[in-house]
C-alpha cells in the first residue's frame, strides 16, 4: 500500500483520493494546508491521520512516499521541486509546470534524485477509451485534421463578473481557459497526432490578464487541428477526427464517454467502452503499477512516454500562450 500525502484540499484532490483508495494501492496518511485545521477537516473524512501547515516539516515527513499536489498552477513548481528533493513519487495535477524554463530546470532536479518519480495527473490518456481512439487513428488511411472542444461554464466566473479575482482567472497563479480545460484538447492532439509544426490561438480575454476562451490552431503537415476551449460559456458540440470519408466521433474531447467510428455509410461502430465512475481511477492504477514495480521493462517505456508527452504538452501550452501574448509572473522569474 502506497502512502499517500497531499497538497490542495478542492473537490478535484477528493476525487483523486477515493480513486486512489477504489484503487487498492494508496492509502491517505497525510495532508498540507496553510491551516492545519483546514487540513484536518479534509483529511480526517479520507483517513488521515497526519496534518501539516508548515511544508518544510510536511515534506520532511516520512508519513508518506507519494504526494499529489493540487495547488494553484503557479505554485506547482516549487512544490514538485521540494517533493522530488525528499525522494518523494510526484504526482501534479495539469498544467504541471507554466512553461518550459520550470519544466526543464524540474526535468534537472529530477535526474540528480533517481528515486523520484514525477507524474502529471492527465487523467483521459490513461482511459480505455482514450486508447481506442490513439489505436484507431493508426488505422485510418489519411487523416484530415480533427476538431475537439471542451468548454465548461466555470463558478468562478461569476466572481469575475462581480468584479474579483479567483485563483483560476488569475495571471498570478497561472490560470485562465487554455491552461484548465486546454490542457485537455492539447494532450489529445498531441498524444494522437504528435507535435505540432506551429501553433497560434485567437482568446477572448477577460479583465484580469488571462483568457475565459479561445480558438487554438494546430498545424500539422498535411492538415490541422482546430480545439475550442473556455470556461465561460457551455458548449454541447461533439468533437471529430476526419479520415476521408470516415470520422470519429467523440461526445466529448476530455470526458470521452461515448466514441462512434462513422465509416461513410450508414454504418457506425460503438467503439467505446463504459467508462469507471471515477474517471481518475484510470491514472491511480496506472501510478502506482509504475511507482510498485519501477524496473519493469514496460513500466519503464510507459513512464519515459508519459514524461516525453507531458514536456511538449507543456512547450504547446506555452506557445499557444506567446502566440497569443499572454503573460505570466511565472515567466519571468
Amino acid at each position: 500500500m502506497i502512502k499517500l500525502g497531499i497538497i490542495g484540499t478542492n473537490w478535484i484532490t477528493g476525487q483523486f483520493i477515493e480513486a486512489a483508495h477504489e484503487s487498492k494501492e494508496f492509502q491517505l496518511t497525510s495532508v498540507y494546508s496553510r491551516s492545519e485545521a483546514k487540513a484536518k477537516d479534509f483529511g480526517e473524512q479520507y483517513g488521515a491521520t497526519n496534518f501539516y501547515d508548515n511544508v518544510t516539516d510536511f515534506f520532511a515527513s516520512d508519513s508518506f512516499e507519494a504526494i499529489y499536489i493540487a495547488s494553484p498552477n503557479s505554485l506547482h513548481f516549487e512544490q514538485i521541486k521540494l517533493a522530488i528533493e525528499a525522494g518523494k513519487k510526484v504526482i501534479a495535477e495539469k498544467p504541471m509546470v507554466s512553461n518550459p524554463t520550470e519544466m526543464a530546470e524540474i526535468q534537472e532536479i529530477l535526474k540528480k534524485h533517481p528515486e523520484s518519480q514525477l507524474f502529471e495527473a492527465a487523467r483521459q490518456i490513461h482511459q480505455e477509451n482514450f486508447k481506442i481512439i490513439e489505436q484507431k487513428v493508426t488505422e485510418i488511411e489519411t487523416i484530415q485534421g480533427a476538431t475537439l472542444t471542451y468548454m465548461k461554464y466555470s463558478s468562478r466566473y461569476d466572481a469575475i463578473l462581480a468584479g474579483e479575482e479567483p485563483n483560476i482567472f488569475s495571471p498570478k497563479f497561472s490560470g485562465g481557459a487554455l491552461q484548465d480545460l486546454g490542457v485537455y484538447v492539447v494532450y489529445d492532439a498531441i498524444a494522437w497526432f504528435g507535435a505540432p509544426l506551429k501553433v497560434q490561438y485567437y482568446p477572448t480575454m477577460l479583465p484580469t490578464g488571462v483568457d475565459g476562451k479561445g480558438v487554438a490552431i494546430l498545424t500539422y503537415k498535411d492538415f490541422n487541428v482546430t480545439l475550442n476551449v473556455g470556461k465561460t460559456a457551455n458548449s454541447y458540440l461533439t468533437s471529430e477526427i476526419y479520415g476521408l470519408k470516415d470520422t470519429i466521433v467523440m461526445d466529448n474531447a476530455a470526458e470521452l464517454n461515448e466514441v462512434i467510428y462513422r465509416d461513410g455509410s450508414d454504418k457506425e461502430d460503438m467503439l467505446s467502452q463504459f467508462p469507471a465512475k471515477n474517471p481518475m481511477l484510470a491514472e491511480a492504477n496506472a501510478f502506482a503499477r509504475v511507482i510498485n514495480n519501477p524496473k519493469d521493462a514496460t513500466n519503464i517505456a510507459d513512464y519515459k512516454k508519459w514524461q516525453a508527452l507531458s514536456i511538449t504538452v507543456n512547450q504547446v501550452l506555452f506557445d499557444l500562450r506567446q502566440s497569443a501574448g499572454i503573460e505570466f509572473p511565472a515567466d519571468h522569474r
